[in-house]
């Protein structure tokens, strides 16, 4: 899994997002995510995550194994 492809995957799911992944450890499956979103505008924290965390789907139940997320309406 790619910085890239992760990007490209919460853009088609959060179509304002401006994302930038890191790979903590260069192994593919600990990545530390900066979204910001107008989506994210009425949503707490919380709700926020839950959006990114849908957006990528089964990956946080494989590939993904540890995920810093900060998220923010623009």
């Amino acid at each position: 899994m790619s910085p890239e492809e992760i990007e490209e995957l919460i853009k088609k799911n959060i179509p304002s997002a401006t994302v930038k992944a890191q790979d903590l450890t260069g192994g593919g499956d600990h990545w530390r995510l900066e979204v910001v979103a107008k989506e994210f505008e009425p949503l707490s924290i919380v709700e926020q995550h839950q959006l990114v965390y849908k957006a990528l789907g089964d990956l946080m139940h494989g590939p993904i194994h540890a995920l810093s997320l900060d998220t923010k309406s623009p």
